[in-house]
């Protein structure tokens, strides 16, 4: 076996749910094993935007939200949709406006990750912005948002205590820690 050799053989598929987000399709598989049986796939439809927020101060924005697939209340980095017809970049830029009301002179792309590879194919692409200035916020109708401005430190604390649990923040603040500890930022 080697990276590029699929042991997956699909048998045969149908589509079990389909909106405008997402799709869900059932596969009749054999697996690397042999044995016959089924694998679930979702589709998304758009790839994952997050904007790592960072002033000059040091401090960064979090966006809070009551998350109805969680049941829950959470804190996250700004973050959004970018259907795939659309630019990455725009869609985070749209992204950090709609949601917070900042605008950023300086961007830089943080990493790109798949968020649940195991039953799904999300992409998300996160970037940092910096250099801001406010503008007014236009939030979606879905949205009942909360911002917060507080200390880089803080949100950092956030993730380490699991008060921060979304994997897109988590991700682009450790990532960020990483960066400050080796003199990246």
């Amino acid at each position: 076996m080697n990276e590029q050799t699929n042991p997956w053989t699909i048998l045969g598929s149908r589509e079990k749910y389909d909106n405008k987000w997402i799709n869900v399709t059932e596969y009749d598989v054999i697996n690397p094993s042999g044995g016959k049986g089924i694998y679930g796939k979702v589709h998304f439809k758009n790839v994952a935007i997050g904007v790592m927020v960072l002033d000059e101060d040091m401090n960064t924005y979090l966006v809070g939200q009551f998350r109805f697939t969680l049941d829950q209340y959470s804190w996250e980095i700004p973050e959004g949709g970018g259907p795939f017809d659309e630019q990455p970049l725009e869609a985070a830029k749209r992204e950090l406006l709609e949601e917070t009301g900042l605008k950023a002179a300086k961007w830089t792309k943080l990493i790109e990750m798949h968020l649940s590879n195991s039953i799904s194919d999300e992409l998300s692409i996160v970037y940092l912005a910096q250099e801001l200035s406010m503008h007014n916020p236009d939030p979606e109708e879905t949205e009942q948002l909360m911002v917060k401005k507080i200390p880089f430190d803080e949100a950092y604390e956030m993730v380490t205590t699991g008060k921060i649990t979304d994997s897109v923040s988590v991700t682009a603040i450790l990532k960020v820690k990483i960066m400050l500890l080796e003199g990246g930022l």
